[in-house]
């Protein structure tokens, strides 16, 4: 039996091709993805304006060396993380909100959906008026209109209308995207340095930064931004060709995320350590002299939001309210979309925000870590690798209800992780993960949590 609607997502039949804008949160043999497609929908993905931020963010505390340390540790750390996360999705097809069913359970699923969904919908809001800031300098320049809020709205109808085609749409986006992509971040990174090459060197070289705490912290911050896309990496890595083993998956995944995260990171870094300015939009219009390099730069900044927020801002909440209202995804993603509007991005984007979004960032990570460990826990330790279908597409079956050791081992981990907030994802992840496996073997009431 062949599944390609979402009607019929509640039983377990397999997907065995899927449509332009019809994902399921059935399992697909559908693999539309071959590796170099994959690694350019990561790149293009992870080409975060929040990165810049983090970097700006870091100034007085890391010097250029250490943070590029602390890039490259926290990226490794994401690559493995997301290889070790995605494995179920890639073997049985199965996304992020059916996979925390043997976990969480078929209710207490809805936990970690709303701990993923509120930073994505957040990070769409975030940088759809970055990308719509961009779009509005370009049109001033050009032009002489300036209206921010008409380049917002039509900005974020334009990305509903992408989201819509789903994991087709992403494919090819993020594919023609990439090139365009990799030469603009190379061109703005060696334009910051020309421009302001003697005040990096003073405010950022030849300082003595630290390698304490605020390093690790600084680690931290970099992995926090995709410590989201840890939990719902299987919602990406179903989409794969299944015959692409581990170590070419972390390859991927370090391929993709290293590059774009150095270069936006350090350029915020050096910016904000020459300028003082973290608005990236003032920063590149005041970094570029030439009229028509300006309006190339600032048009990338406009197609990074759309390659980010399209495959890591909108499918993750989409699936989660596919699951919890059981529609379908192309209204799923509208909604989000519509969401996006009141997270107020306009006051996130202000110079006196840095600090609150990486205490933002922060935050969410306390949550992120405890369910990540969890997670790893029950699929490679309590399940080793072997799940159950028929179960976890069985709302009446043991995975019914809430499991409260993953919800009471969740809960410890994020007591931990706000005990020691700079560091919050590394220290919930062995409380929370040592925790749910204590539980899943003395607690009576998850007992039939066990069976698989």
């Amino acid at each position: 039996m062949t599944m390609t609607t979402q009607e019929a997502a509640p039983d377990s039949a397999v997907i065995e091709h899927k449509a332009v804008g019809e994902e399921s949160l059935a399992p697909q043999q559908a693999r539309i993805m071959d590796p170099w497609s994959y690694l350019f929908a990561w790149l293009g993905g992870c080409v975060s304006i929040g990165t810049f931020t983090i970097g700006s963010g870091l100034v007085g505390t890391l010097n250029l060396l250490q943070t590029f340390v602390a890039i490259a540790i926290g990226c490794t750390v994401i690559g493995i993380a997301l290889m070790i996360n995605g494995q179920a999705g890639h073997k049985y097809g199965i996304p992020f909100m059916v996979q925390a069913r043997s976990a969480f359970g078929f209710t207490g699923t809805r936990i970690p959906a709303l701990v993923r969904s509120v930073p994505a919908i957040v990070w769409f809001g975030f940088q759809s008026w970055i990308g719509a800031g961009a779009l509005n300098l370009v049109s001033d320049t050009l032009f002489g209109y300036s209206n921010i809020w008409v380049f917002f709205i039509g900005f974020q109808a334009l990305q509903i209308g992408l989201s819509v085609l789903g994991f087709h749409g992403i494919k090819w986006l993020e594919n023609i995207g990439s090139v365009f992509i990799i030469g603009s971040l190379i061109y703005m990174f060696f334009s910051v340095i020309n421009k302001y090459g003697d005040e990096i060197s003073a405010n950022l070289i030849n300082v003595e930064g630290t390698w304490g705490a605020p390093f690790w912290g600084g680690t931290m911050l970099f992995l926090g931004i995709y410590s989201t896309m840890m939990l719902n990496v299987s919602d990406y890595s179903r989409e794969l060709r299944k015959d692409v083993g581990p170590v070419r998956q972390i390859a991927i995944y370090a391929n993709s995320i290293l590059p774009a995260t150095l270069f936006m990171g350090l350029i915020g870094l050096m910016v904000s350590g020459a300028t003082g300015e973290v608005d990236p939009i003032k920063v590149f219009s005041s970094a570029v002299d030439n009229k028509l390099l300006l309006v190339v730069t600032l048009l990338f900044i406009a197609f990074a939001q759309v390659t980010t927020n399209i495959l890591n801002n909108v499918v993750p909440p989409a699936y989660a309210l596919m699951d919890v209202f059981k529609i379908n995804f192309k209204t799923s993603a509208v909604i989000v979309g519509l969401l996006a509007f009141g997270t107020f991005p306009w006051e996130l984007v202000k110079d006196e925000s840095a600090a609150g979004l990486n205490l933002f960032i922060r935050t969410y990570s306390a949550f992120l870590g405890p369910i990540f460990a969890i997670l790893v826990v029950d699929y490679f330790i309590l399940r080793k690798q072997e799940l159950n279908l028929d179960k976890l597409y069985d709302p009446e079956g043991p995975y019914k209800g809430v499991n409260m050791a993953a919800v009471i081992a969740m809960a410890v981990g994020v007591v931990f992780a706000l005990i020691f907030s700079g560091i919050s994802w590394y220290a919930s992840l062995l409380p929370a993960g040592i925790l749910y496996y204590l539980l899943m073997q003395r607690l009576p009431s998850a007992q039939r949590f066990r069976e698989n």
